[in-house]
């Protein structure tokens, strides 16, 4: 199963007191406390609220009333069409999130509120690389096209490295190496998967830690592997149990990888 986070809107930049707040709750998975950080009195805080109650679905399979009001309230306060592009992009990744979950069958309302924001969200802006990559998960995950995921999550790396987004690039890197896993290039998928892992330590990115040392894990050998995976599991009890799909996924009955 693949998950993966939103971009990394929302970390330190610029050192905002409150953002830096909101950043320090997010990693370490405290999505409500973060989210009540943010009055959503603008479209901005509106958007950012929502972004991170989805991505709490994503992680706790949890939260998808508050997520919807959240999404709800965002759409109803968007007034340019980037505003309405990021808010259907939210959608779009929230109805992903539900399908992939097992939830409920949202994919159609997925892939077209991901195509509204393709038609509002002009090629080369900054948004456009975290919708690219939200389209190469559906790609991958619900139409289980290899093909059309790689040359979206290639779209959404190129756009993360030109404006600086790192914790998207490390979901890029991610998604690409786990293309490359399944298509036997071991090199090439412990490389970027070890580029992920790097760029979420760096940034403190500890609910999306976990997930990365058990991606790497699947591409090395023994004793390394048991040790990246054993990190995993001291990650997971630090968090309670977050994320909740990795949680039995590392369980001893069911060991397997996350490619989030």
């Amino acid at each position: 199963m693949a998950h993966t986070a939103m971009s990394g809107n929302g970390t330190t930049a610029g050192d905002d007191p409150l953002q830096t707040a909101v950043w320090r709750l997010r990693s370490r998975a405290c999505w409500a406390d973060a989210a009540a950080l943010l009055t959503p009195s603008t479209p901005a805080a509106a958007l950012q609220r929502s972004s991170l109650l989805v991505e709490r679905c994503l992680y706790t399979e949890a939260g998808w009333g508050e997520a919807e009001d959240a999404l709800r309230t965002a759409e109803a306060l968007a007034d340019t069409d980037d505003e309405r592009g990021a808010a259907a992009c939210e959608r779009g990744y929230l109805a992903y999130a539900a399908t992939l979950l097992a939830v409920r069958d949202r994919a159609d309302e997925a892939r077209a509120a991901l195509g509204r924001a393709a038609a509002l969200i002009p090629p080369g802006a900054p948004a456009r690389a975290l919708l690219d990559f939200r389209r190469g998960l559906i790609a991958e995950n619900l139409a289980r096209s290899p093909q059309s995921a790689r040359a979206a999550y290639r779209r959404a790396h190129a756009g993360a490295t030109t404006h600086a987004d790192p914790l998207l690039l490390s979901g890029t890197w991610r998604h690409l190496a786990g293309l490359a896993l399944r298509e036997g290039e071991l090199a090439e998928a412990r490389h970027g998967f070890a580029e992920s892992l790097r760029i979420r330590e760096e940034l403190g990115y500890l609910v999306g830690t976990a997930p990365a040392l058990v991606s790497l894990a699947d591409t090395e050998t023994e004793p390394e592997a048991s040790r990246l995976r054993e990190e995993a599991r001291r990650l997971l009890r630090l968090l309670g149990g977050v994320p909740t799909w990795l949680s039995r996924q590392l369980a001893p009955q069911s060991p397997g990888a996350a490619t989030a």
